[in-house]
């Protein structure tokens, strides 16, 4: 069969969040690290493969026995979803996970924001010399929101249900981890909401899209 199930939803920054751009070409006097923003908005995203990325490497921890030297050697409920190309078992990834771009611009201006990110000012010190190396972060904002558009290819209707588990799973751990950088230290903390499923191309069996709606409900 061919079917193709659609997740929406959005995906809501608890703390501020930074996730990395080029800052090859900063001007003098330019913040020391940008986060990656839309080209065509100015305005921050939040890069498909920084969520599933995230989301694999957090569901790793718990379906994986040990530390395994590649994602292609992952358990093989991981690989049957993330995909895998080791030689022998070569899976294509059963979702497609788009860039996310600010859903809420004009709520936050509302609510007196000029812009969607803040400059976070840190510092480091030298223990030997005591030398301060101060820097400028770039990080979106607490309360920004993102819309989350994830594809998952059913393959196998039988299959369903269980690589469902595994997403709602990886959805739930990464709200108690953090996305993209600094995590540690605070930034990244994300929640979900509205999360929901529905079949966009072909035909799936309603009591299976009813459950993976139910799992996506709970996370």
């Amino acid at each position: 069969m061919y079917a193709k199930i659609q997740v929406t939803g959005q995906m809501e920054a608890v703390t501020g969040m930074h996730i990395g751009g080029s800052c090859a070409f900063a001007a003098i006097g330019a913040v020391d690290s940008p986060v990656v923003r839309d080209i065509r908005t100015n305005q921050p995203m939040v890069p498909g493969s920084s969520l599933k990325g995230k989301m694999r490497a957090l569901l790793a921890k718990v379906y994986n026995e040990g530390i395994v030297k590649s994602p292609n050697e992952d358990n093989e409920r991981l690989a049957r979803v993330f995909g895998t190309s080791q030689k022998g078992r070569a899976k294509r990834s059963r979702i497609l996970v788009s860039d996310m771009v600010i859903c809420n611009e004009k709520e936050l201006r509302g609510q007196g924001l000029m812009g969607m990110t803040e400059i976070k000012f840190e510092n480091s010190i030298d223990r030997i010399t005591a030398v301060a190396n101060p820097r400028q972060v770039e990080r979106v904002v607490r309360g920004a929101r993102f819309s989350i558009d994830m594809v998952y290819e059913v393959s196998k209707e039988t299959e369903v249900i269980e690589d469902f588990e595994v997403i709602s799973q990886g959805f739930r751990l990464l709200q108690f981890d953090y996305l993209g950088g600094n995590g540690s230290r605070g930034y990244g903390k994300v929640k979900f909401q509205g999360l929901d499923a529905k079949v966009v191309i072909g035909t799936v069996s309603e009591e299976i899209v009813g459950k993976c709606r139910q799992m996506l409900e709970e996370v």
